[in-house]
């Protein structure tokens, strides 16, 4: 993969891209391309990795937090985005079970931060007013008690809305959720609850953290920093999702880059097989 080179990733960029939208380009660029995807196909169900808040940082001198913080303040823009799409369900991959191995201080900025912007959607009247189903998956047992408790509440706050689901991925792991529904599939089994000659692809399914959700697989899934792998995302659910990989830090990503991935989304011939 060519490497980022240093105007780039420093303060040419940043200046390159205030010049650009101070003369417009961007405003006129964005109503170009929503002219394009407006009456396509648009995907269900979308998921997003949210790549590159340190090293955008980092490029600026800050400590790796201040990227978070960033990074959680874009989180919002780009839910409004997706409903004002009509796009039904995002999941947000935003802290893996890798990601506690990070530096002490760091993990605790985030848990804060988690804390912080939970809090705010209890209050959100976007979230109310578009009737989106907030749910938090992953294993959640890892996570501070005080943070464990907020989730409740936002959850219960948002249990009965359908219009709309917000999944935000919190101490997540692909291996780690197949891994989980299998131990509850197998609870079951012992527990004469489901006989073994019972289980197929539906029955795997409704022990997925995503079961609560009207599809389970993502159409599309957006990886943001320049990374193309898909990190343990939504492994099961990934296997026929069509994957855009974009050049940009997440605390920089804009509308137009949504509606590039949805164009992508729509140029592409899905199949189903190999």
């Amino acid at each position: 993969m060519p490497m980022r080179s240093s105007l780039e990733g420093g303060e040419g960029l940043v200046m390159l891209k205030g010049l650009l939208s101070i003369l417009g380009v961007y405003k006129l660029y964005e109503k170009w391309l929503w002219q394009q995807v407006k009456n396509g196909t648009m995907p269900e169900h979308i998921g997003i990795i949210l790549d590159g808040n340190r090293r955008w940082a980092v490029n600026r001198s800050m400590h790796p937090w201040a990227g978070h913080r960033h990074g959680a303040d874009k989180t919002e823009d780009v839910l409004k985005w997706c409903l004002d799409l009509g796009i039904k369900s995002v999941t947000l991959y935003v802290f893996s079970t890798e990601n506690f191995k990070r530096p002490r201080r760091e993990v605790q900025e985030l848990m804060k931060l988690f804390e912080a912007k939970l809090e705010e959607i209890l209050k959100n009247d976007m979230i109310h007013k578009r009737r989106v189903r907030i749910k938090i998956i992953g294993r959640l047992h890892l996570l501070p008690k005080r943070l464990q408790e907020i989730v409740r509440r936002v959850e219960k706050a948002t249990e009965d809305y359908d219009d709309y689901f917000l999944n935000i991925a919190l101490a997540y792991g692909g291996r780690a959720e197949i891994i989980d529904a299998a131990r509850e599939i197998a609870l079951n089994v012992k527990e004469n609850k489901l006989k073994v000659e019972e289980i197929d692809e539906a029955t795997f399914e409704r022990f997925l953290y995503t079961s609560h959700m009207p599809k389970q697989d993502p159409d599309l899934i957006i990886r943001t920093s320049g990374e193309e792998r898909l990190s343990g995302f939504l492994l099961y659910q990934s296997a026929y999702s069509e994957l855009c990989f974009l050049d940009v830090y997440w605390p920089e990503f804009r509308r137009i880059d949504l509606l590039r991935a949805v164009r992508t989304y729509q140029r592409r011939k899905r199949r189903f097989g190999k």
